[in-house]
């Protein structure tokens, strides 16, 4: 039983890695809280369901489709809409971000109506034991997909010039920009990038789970949960938040009641809040 439970927790908590690395790096780069992450985690989800449902293509294949699309779009917001405002404070790209995720979520209605869509492949029902606990293939391939997507992050990030760049603007902005890197640029591309793992969020998410547009607002709570327990902009952060979710949410579900599985994430928040602000993993610097 408390193999399973584990196992479960583990899982789940890939894929909420996923979902907060995104957030937690344009909020670490560029100190804005992106309310839209979770209406781009939905559009990525409903992509991968209209690949599946008109091209049979498999959820798992539809990933790069899906975040190189939202990578786009991802651009395309920041450059015009994001970046004309990002210096007006945190209130208003606050505003500007939940504006902008209420577009987003009715454009994704009147396309996609609001209805309960699914995805089910030829192998959804496969299952495997593993120490007397039952896996779900669906879900274990998540997993390893949700952690691959994050290595590759990890990598860019500290082995190519323009992952050093953006770790070096979060680092500090001024010193950054004196050395010579574009500053907008910068933005432009980390933007563009938490919207591509949105869009991979999403496109695992429908392997796994029912959507529907009014999922966006829980979605972009376990952003925000993942964000402050890993740390802020932390990359391996993300990865221990996510992980530590899903334990508590599994744990929580089993001993406490599936009704208070959410309540679990929030009541970690604020203890992880009251006791250490800067996230378990979190440092002064982005790491």
């Amino acid at each position: 039983m408390i193999m399973q439970i584990i196992i479960n927790g583990l899982l789940i908590g890939g894929l909420y890695a996923t979902i907060g690395i995104g957030f937690s790096l344009v909020w670490g780069v560029m100190k804005v809280i992106n309310l839209t992450h979770g209406g781009m985690i939905m559009l990525g989800a409903y992509i991968s369901y209209s690949l599946f449902e008109y091209a049979k293509v498999d959820p798992f294949l539809s990933i790069p489709i899906s975040m190189a699309i939202l990578f786009f779009i991802g651009i395309l917001l920041e450059r015009y809409i994001v970046d004309p405002i990002i210096k007006s404070g945190i209130f208003m790209t606050i505003t500007l971000t939940f504006g902008l995720e209420m577009i987003l979520e009715n454009i994704i209605l009147l396309i996609w109506s609001g209805n309960y869509r699914s995805i089910t492949t030829s192998y959804s029902g496969n299952s495997f034991e593993f120490f007397g606990a039952t896996i779900s293939l669906v879900r274990f391939l998540m997993f390893i997909a949700a952690i691959s997507i994050t290595i590759i992050l990890y990598l860019f990030m500290y082995k190519t010039k323009t992952g050093n760049a953006i770790r070096a603007t979060s680092l500090n902005r001024e010193g950054a920009q004196i050395v010579g890197v574009n500053i907008s640029k910068i933005y432009r591309i980390t933007f563009g990038i938490g919207a591509a793992l949105a869009g991979a969020s999403g496109a695992l998410l429908s392997s796994v789970y029912t959507i529907s547009p009014s999922m966006a607002a829980s979605l972009i709570g376990k952003a925000f949960i993942v964000t402050v327990l890993g740390g802020l902009g932390s990359v391996n952060g993300a990865i221990f938040g996510g992980i530590v979710l899903g334990l508590a949410e599994s744990f929580g579900s089993e001993y406490i009641g599936t009704g208070f599985q959410e309540a679990t994430g929030f009541v970690l928040l604020v203890l992880v809040l009251a006791l250490r602000p800067q996230g378990l993993l979190g440092r002064k610097f982005f790491t």
